[in-house]
């Protein structure tokens, strides 16, 4: 047994689904499946039933579930336990926060020359973790999050962008609105796996007289991107500054979907004077 395979069966059983669970794991979801097999076979008992539409979890799984979270818990501790006595911070965040990021820990060296400050990729849900469990000092997050012990601090507010295809008919044009967007589909994620994204779409649209017309919800193994490329008539909203080569970014005239980013500390940390200049480097 090995504990990547129990953070595997954890993502399983709150995913209740295979393919959620290795996007969020960031593995295929043929590797996931192995390893969850691989662990049923060590355990000597299934774990899941798998059928064509859903995934049950067995007794085995319910008895399970809350001895591996322990496992997994403990891991973070010790990993937080072993740290260096020196001026080390912990950043996690994800890939579309690089830029900004390393430009902020670049500064904070510059003032800190003594400091060491790490880059840790992780998703959004091992991000809050991590900081709860000691793993991390600080997490960089989109939106917000209620939770004992955190505290969360708005550090800037993002423009959503709007990307079509570049043969969509509304490609050529400058400036755009909700209202003219309406009309074509709206290429989302399922809302269970982007439950702030889809909340600004409706916020947004509430006062307009009709709603976005949606389209297939994006699957888990698909990229918005590579979607809209297939569906030349569709649009969605992007986090990036700037679209893949073949789409094209529109700008809304009403600038209605904004987005806050925050960062995420322990309430009852000791705030470091590297981690005070990393928090004012991140700030616009």
């Amino acid at each position: 047994m090995e504990l990547r395979q129990l953070a595997y069966f954890v993502a399983v059983c709150e995913e209740l689904s295979f393919s959620k669970a290795a996007s969020r794991c960031f593995i295929s979801q043929s590797a996931i499946s192995h390893q969850i097999a691989r662990l049923e076979r060590d355990l000597g008992v299934p774990l899941f039933e798998r059928t064509t539409r859903a995934v049950i979890p067995t007794d085995a799984t319910t008895r399970l579930l809350p001895l591996a979270k322990q496992m997994l818990s403990l891991e973070s501790a010790i990993r937080a336990t072993v740290r260096t006595t020196g001026p080390r911070i912990r950043l996690a965040a994800n890939m579309s926060f690089a830029t900004r990021s390393l430009s902020a820990i670049a500064n904070t060296r510059a003032a800190h020359t003594d400091a060491e400050i790490e880059y840790v990729i992780k998703p959004f849900r091992q991000r809050i973790t991590a900081v709860a469990d000691g793993d991390c000092d600080l997490a960089l997050i989109r939106g917000s999050v209620d939770q004992p012990g955190l505290a969360v601090e708005q550090l800037w507010v993002e423009d959503l962008v709007i990307a079509t295809s570049s043969s969509h008919p509304l490609a050529t044009r400058d400036t755009v609105t909700l209202a003219e967007l309406s009309p074509y589909p709206l290429l989302l994620p399922p809302e269970p796996e982007q439950v702030l994204l889809h909340n600004i779409i409706r916020a947004a649209f509430a006062d307009l007289p009709t709603g976005p017309t949606y389209g297939p919800p994006i699957p888990p193994d698909h990229t918005a991107t590579m979607e809209l490329l297939n569906r030349p008539d569709a649009w969605t909203v992007l986090y990036a500054e700037s679209p893949t080569e073949g789409l094209v970014a529109l700008e809304l005239t009403e600038h209605r979907l904004r987005i806050p980013v925050s960062a995420v500390v322990r309430t009852d940390a000791h705030p470091s004077p590297i981690l005070t200049t990393l928090l004012e480097n991140l700030h616009r």
